[in-house]
């Protein structure tokens, strides 16, 4: 019997994130180890051990305990020319006073009301995406994912950093590569990001203040984009779980008022974040029970925790009418609670309505050059999410 830390790990459930079943279905393997223990080990091929808490109340405790914070070994580190390396270090990695600072300083830009207030530039560019997809769904099936929910958020970003209208096609690729995940696209599009930063600091200037340094601004644009993705995979997640259950989609058809709520219950449901990112100690902690020491990564399995029955009822039902879904972790808790998330909220609303308007016969695409792919996912451990999203559509997809 080995040890990690001090704790003997075969107290504690053991999950392979090589496992084809974890791929393939991440929300029973957790949820059967998490109704074992509320802490399970994580381990893979070329993978150091890793702490996973499995349970609501405990990931929340955790999150918001200053004694495990984020660190720059919590992020890996880019292989990207010398001049981006300042603007990479993001308040995500900070603590203390140095992330309350910045925190408090940046907050503005990025609170519910401003992002209500953002709602109609949303819709404008989600009913532009809109006519394409309608173009595209009136000669056969299209790929919401590559055609609307991909690159739906960068170009929310772009308007938001006042990005001009020339450059955001090179905006949009850079985009959709840090989507994708890590790989030589997303390490090829950090300098690009960073010099586009330093061409529109004006604007950049006014949406987060004066009280940032210029490098701060430059790096808070940079998060802002490798953040601010996280709408594409919510809502094409969102999107095949409403039309897999034509029912649902019809409800919120039905029932508009809804969608609020039901994006709340779509994100604790099939959120795209299956794990957190690492926290550390400083010096040994209790964990649920279990001792972790410095130098040993904790994450929250949130696919885990955000259907913990001891907090949700009927966990495992897509309930939209929900009125618990609030309390899912899918922006984190604490200190570093997702800045964006009332954006990220009023994208994917704005998407859904607008979406389930505009087309009342969408359905996920059974033939076509594109048949099959929409169950298909991509084999990430840490995301939820899909390789592409085939739709059809009839007579009303066609544009008017």
């Amino acid at each position: 019997m080995r040890s990690f830390g001090v704790y003997a790990v075969t107290t504690v459930p053991e999950i392979d994130l090589s496992d084809p079943e974890l791929l393939e279905d991440p929300a029973a393997v957790y949820g059967r180890a998490r109704e074992r223990a509320p802490v399970a080990r994580l381990v893979a091929p070329g993978f150091g051990p890793m702490w996973a808490v499995t349970r609501h109340a405990e990931a929340r405790a955790m999150l918001a305990d200053p004694r495990f914070g984020n660190s720059a070994a919590s992020y890996p580190r880019l292989d990207v020319p010398e001049h981006c390396r300042p603007y990479l270090r993001t308040m995500q990695e900070m603590a203390g006073p140095d992330h309350q600072r910045l925190r408090r300083l940046s907050a503005p830009a990025f609170t519910a009301r401003r992002a209500d207030a953002f709602r109609p530039v949303v819709a404008r560019i989600v009913e532009r995406l809109l006519d394409d997809v309608a173009d595209l769904l009136a000669d056969g099936p299209a790929d919401l994912l590559e055609h609307f929910a991909g690159p739906l958020p960068m170009y929310v970003v772009c308007a938001l950093l006042g990005v001009p209208d020339e450059a955001r096609p090179a905006w949009l690729a850079h985009g959709r590569a840090v989507a994708a995940g890590n790989g030589p696209a997303f390490t090829a599009a950090v300098p690009a990001i960073i010099d586009g930063a330093r061409e529109i600091a004006p604007h950049v200037a006014d949406l987060f203040g004066d009280g940032l340094t210029e490098q701060e601004r430059i790096t808070q644009v940079w998060h802002l984009v490798l953040a601010g993705q996280t709408p594409t995979n919510l809502i094409a997640n969102a999107v095949a779980a409403l039309l897999e259950e034509p029912s649902r989609a019809a409800l919120l058809r039905a029932e508009p008022g809804l969608l609020p709520g039901a994006v709340e219950e779509l994100t604790r449901w099939c959120g795209p974040q299956l794990l957190t990112v690492p926290r550390y100690v400083h010096r040994p902690a209790d964990l649920a029970g279990v001792t972790v020491n410095p130098g040993e990564p904790v994450t929250v399995a949130i696919v885990a925790a955000n259907r913990d029955p001891r907090v949700f009822p009927d966990p495992e039902r897509l309930d939209l009418r929900s009125t618990t879904a609030g309390a899912h972790l899918g922006y984190a808790h604490g200190p570093h609670f997702c800045l964006g998330a009332p954006l990220a909220r009023v994208q994917t609303e704005v998407a859904l309505g607008a979406l389930l308007a505009r087309f009342p016969d969408l359905a996920l695409s059974s033939a076509g050059a594109l048949a099959g792919v929409a169950a298909r996912r991509v084999p990430d451990p840490g995301t939820w999410r899909l390789a592409a999203l085939p739709v059809t559509a009839g007579d009303d997809a066609r544009p008017t």
